[in-house]
């Protein structure tokens, strides 16, 4: 008898070649250009604002509504992309994501806008869990780590990108280009995609089995979640009414979600990967690393602006001090962690004490900074952020089986999304918080030795006494120069206490480096096994 044939590998996953390549490729650049549009317009909200008159209560719903559909997206989509195949579903979502910056400038009013910023969210929040898995699904072993470093492009090299692109599309082409600069990069993205992307086949019948009760658990519960982290500063957390509510709610439904996940049988988390110490240990890593990322990289920009008054054109060096070494660090570093070798926890290890050094040499910031002075900081960061993300990311997804993937994508990288948001919102209670303990400290100290000051006379009134005959409006003139001294050194020292936060997150996380995960190997390719003889 003849001996059965072998099955076929399956057509929608090709040998590896230049199409490939090329097809993960489209894929990395949809999900940098997904990136670019939230980054660029967070930082451009002021010019948006003032270009279509929208007030600043509005523009903090702008950003809020964009985030709650995009990190809901991210727990999802590794369902649907299963279901309509990965590549259709992301060449429709690169496509859609570039269309609706289209009439995004001719919005006519705020209500409008935001249903079209929700549906811009959705479509980009739906592209980096595809990254992710293509990365890991048509690499071959030797180079997949590479492909975690693609990847972790989108966590390092996207958002320190942001504010020089900002500056080069409003002050160089128009305020519209803040919403239109999706349009050419998608369209490469998408030749990309289409050419070079495996046609996986679409599995329909998954519909029968959809777990309706998780999503209409999930979705709300994330999208509450994500508004408080937004809006709980600026409306005085559980002061409002909207907080309390949607904080309740919003946790009530989660929990729910979570108990509804552990149980059933086809969940979109797998809840239970919790119990992995190296999943459990990158998982904490990766939300309290980008957390990381995201407040060193907002307070330079928010010192610049708020005391020197740069505008994110003259702020763009320090941002692409950190963002194009990148292109080179990030291979660098997936080279040096796909040595067997090379222990990825030491490199993770590393990388915290880089990030917690630029941290603490951050607590010396004083009002007479400039923007070369946080060279250093921004240099050791450089180092960092691709040696702690990289790391945390192997330790995620190669614990795990090839089966295992779009359970533990969508938490990745939902979590990746919440990260920023907390990170927004932690932020802005110790900015607020720290610099008006630091204002009333100041103010008190000036009350109760402002006899002692008296004999060191009066410098602002010397300055200002020859501008008007008016006494008393030189007094008030004073008095108002006295205070923007005093919010102007308060706000430094609010900024310097969040550095000090950030050493000791590092801190943390660099013991815990040393005593949860366990140690995981590049991945290899099988070794055929020897013939019988």
């Amino acid at each position: 008898m003849n001996a059965a044939p072998s099955p076929a590998a399956p057509s929608y996953i090709p040998p590896f070649g230049v199409r490939t390549v090329v097809g993960c490729l489209g894929v990395l650049l949809a999900v940098h250009v997904a990136g670019f549009n939230e980054h660029i317009t967070e930082i451009g909200l002021p010019d948006i604002r003032g270009a279509m008159h929208i007030g600043h209560d509005e523009g903090t719903w702008f950003t809020s509504i964009y985030e709650m559909f995009n990190i809901a997206a991210m727990a999802f989509t590794p369902w649907f992309y299963v279901t309509f195949s990965i590549y259709r579903f992301s060449l429709f979502m690169t496509a859609l994501l570039g269309l609706l910056a289209i009439p995004a400038p001719y919005m006519p009013d705020m209500t409008t806008l935001c249903i079209l910023r929700g549906a811009q969210g959705l479509a980009a929040g739906c592209l980096p869990p595809i990254l992710m898995t293509v990365m890991l699904k048509y690499l071959p072993a030797p180079i997949r780590v590479f492909g975690i470093g693609g990847y972790a492009m989108s966590a390092t090299f996207g958002p320190n990108l942001g504010g020089p692109l900002e500056a080069m599309w409003f002050e160089g082409v128009g305020w519209q280009w803040l919403y239109w600069e999706t349009l050419p990069l998608c369209a490469i993205a998408a030749g990309m995609i289409a050419w070079g992307l495996p046609r996986d086949p679409s599995h329909w019948g998954r519909f029968r089995n959809f777990n309706w009760r998780g999503f209409v658990l999930g979705a709300p519960a994330i999208m509450c979640v994500v508004t408080v982290l937004y809006q709980g500063d600026r409306l005085d957390w559980f002061r409002s009414p909207l907080i309390t509510h949607l904080t309740c709610w919003g946790l009530a439904l989660f929990i729910a979600f979570l108990v509804h996940e552990w149980f059933h049988h086809s969940p979109f988390f797998r809840i239970q990967f919790w119990g992995n110490r190296n999943i459990a240990m990158s998982l904490l890593t990766l939300i309290a690393s980008l957390m990381i990322c995201a407040l060193m990289t907002e307070i330079p920009f928010t010192y610049l602006a708020e005391i020197r008054g740069y505008r994110p054109v003259q702020a763009a060096p320090i941002a692409l001090v950190v963002a194009l070494p990148q292109l080179v660090l990030l291979p660098l570093t997936a080279a040096l962690c796909n040595i067997r070798a090379v222990d990825c926890r030491y490199v993770l290890a590393i990388g915290l004490a880089c990030l917690g050094g630029a941290a603490w040499l951050g607590t010396w910031l004083t009002p007479d900074w400039v923007r070369d002075n946080f060279l250093i900081i921004q240099i050791l960061q450089v180092f960092g952020q691709p040696m702690v993300v990289i790391p945390t990311l192997m330790l995620a997804a190669l614990a795990l089986g090839p089966a295992d993937g779009p359970l533990i994508s969508g938490m990745v990288n939902m979590l990746k999304g919440m990260a920023n948001a907390i990170a927004t919102a932690l932020f802005e209670i110790m900015l607020r918080r720290r610099e008006q303990y630091h204002s009333a400290m100041l103010l008190d100290m000036h009350g109760t030795h402002g006899t002692a000051l008296d004999g060191m006379g009066d410098p602002i009134g010397a300055q200002i006494g020859a501008t008007s005959p008016d006494s008393g409006h030189i007094a008030r003139n004073a008095l108002q120069i006295f205070h923007t001294y005093v919010h102007e050194q308060s706000t430094v020292l609010a900024l310097a206490d969040i550095y000090l936060v950030v050493v000791w997150i590092c801190a943390f996380f660099l013991v815990l480096t040393a005593i949860l995960p366990g140690r995981i190997y590049p991945p290899r390719a099988p070794v055929p096994a020897p013939a019988a003889h």
